[in-house]
C-alpha cells in the first residue's frame, strides 16, 4: 500500500515533472508520486494549480491543517470510484427513518464497544438507552452522555486536567490532544472513503448539512476510541508527550511543533500496525480496517448485509 506523507515544516509544495517537490531555505526533498496515497500538511505551505493537478491525476487526497494544528479542509480529487447505484442507496437509507436510525445507532454502538474496554467502564446503561432511542436526537444524546463518561475516565487515567470538552479553541493540553487526534481521524476516514464507491456527503448520525464530508464524521465514531483516545493514553503513560509539548495562549492551547511531530509519528505507526481479521483469515493494518469498515457499509446499503460495527478489541484477542 502506498505511503502517507506528513509535511510538518513550512515551505513550498510544487510539481516537479511527475513528482512532488517540497522545499524551503534548508530542505529540498522529492516525494515519489507513485508511492503516495495521501498528504497530511500540518504546516504553512504555498503551492499552485500545477501541484493540485498532479494530485488529481494520481488520485491523491491532501489534508490541510492550520498554524495551530487543526483541520482546515481537504483537497478531494474527483471521485475515483463513483457509483450512481450506491449513491441512490445511500440517499434511500437517509430518507427512510428506520434505516437511517439503524445506521446512526450502529456508529454510536461502535464508539461505545471500542471505548468500553479501553476505559474499563460499564456501558450497559448507555447501551440500553441506545437500544431504546427512537430518534437521531436521542441517539446523539446517548453518544454525548457516554462521551462525557469517557472523558472523565481519560482524565483519571492520565492524571491530566480535563474539566469539560472545549473545541474552538481547546483550553488545556488534554482538550488539545483530543481535538488534534479527532481531526486526523476525520481526515483519514475521508481519505479512505475516496477509494470506495461511497459519497462522502451523505451521512446518517450527523446531518449532511453539518459538514461537506459528513459521512467521515459518522464512521470516525467507530475509530476515535482507537486512533485518538487510545493513542493519547499510550503517549501520556509512556511519557512520550508531556505538558512541555504544548503552547498556551489566552484561552487557547495547542501542540507545539515537537508535540505535533510526536503525535503524527505515533498516529502513522498505529495506522500501520496489524491485527488478525477473522473474515479474511489474515492480519491487516488499522488503515485497512477503516477501508474494510467502509465496504461493510457498502454491502449493507446494496446487498442487505446488516452493518455490524467493528469491535476492535476482539480482533486483538
Amino acid at each position: 500500500m502506498a505511503e502517507i506523507y506528513y509535511i510538518t515544516t513550512n515551505g513550498t509544495l510544487r510539481r516537479d515533472e511527475n513528482t512532488i517537490m517540497f522545499e524551503n531555505g534548508e530542505i529540498k526533498k522529492k516525494i515519489p508520486i507513485e508511492n503516495t496515497s495521501e498528504l497530511f500538511i500540518v504546516a504553512e505551505v504555498s503551492t499552485n494549480t500545477k501541484f493540485f493537478s498532479l494530485l488529481s491525476q494520481n488520485g491523491i487526497v491532501a489534508h490541510f491543517f492550520n498554524y495551530y494544528g487543526y483541520y482546515i479542509g481537504s483537497f478531494y480529487p474527483r471521485e475515483g470510484n463513483p457509483s450512481g447505484h450506491v449513491l441512490i442507496k445511500q440517499v434511500e437509507h437517509y430518507l427512510d427513518k428506520e434505516k437511517r436510525l439503524y445506521l446512526a445507532k450502529s456508529f454510536v454502538l461502535g464508539s461505545i464497544i471500542n471505548s468500553e474496554k479501553l476505559y474499563q467502564i460499564d456501558a450497559s446503561e448507555h447501551l440500553e438507552k441506545l437500544k431504546q432511542a427512537s430518534s437521531i436526537q436521542e441517539v446523539m444524546q446517548v453518544e454525548g452522555s457516554f462521551r462525557k463518561l469517557c472523558y472523565k475516565a481519560l482524565e483519571e487515567l492520565t492524571g491530566w486536567e480535563f474539566e469539560t470538552r472545549t473545541k474552538r479553541p481547546p483550553q488545556n493540553p488534554l482538550n488539545a490532544l483530543i481535538s488534534f487526534g479527532n481531526s486526523l481521524v476525520y481526515a483519514k476516514v475521508l481519505g479512505e472513503i475516496y477509494h470506495t464507491p461511497l459519497n462522502s456527503t451523505v451521512s446518517y448520525l450527523h446531518e449532511p448539512s453539518e459538514k461537506r464530508h459528513s459521512l467521515c464524521l459518522d464512521v470516525a465514531e467507530v475509530f476515535k476510541p482507537i486512533l485518538t483516545e487510545g493513542l493519547i493514553l499510550e503517549l501520556i503513560r509512556s511519557g512520550t508527550i508531556t505538558e512541555n509539548d504544548f503552547l498556551e495562549e489566552t484561552e487557547y492551547c495547542y501542540l507545539n511543533l515537537d508535540g505535533r511531530r510526536k503525535f503524527l509519528r505515533a498516529f502513522d505507526n498505529l495506522l500501520k500496525s496489524t491485527v488478525y481479521y477473522p473474515k479474511l483469515k489474515r492480519k491487516v493494518s488499522i488503515r485497512t480496517l477503516i477501508r474494510l469498515e467502509l465496504y461493510k457499509l457498502v454491502k449493507h446499503l446494496t446487498e442487505n448485509e446488516p452493518y455490524i460495527p467493528l469491535n476492535y478489541h476482539s480482533l486483538k484477542e
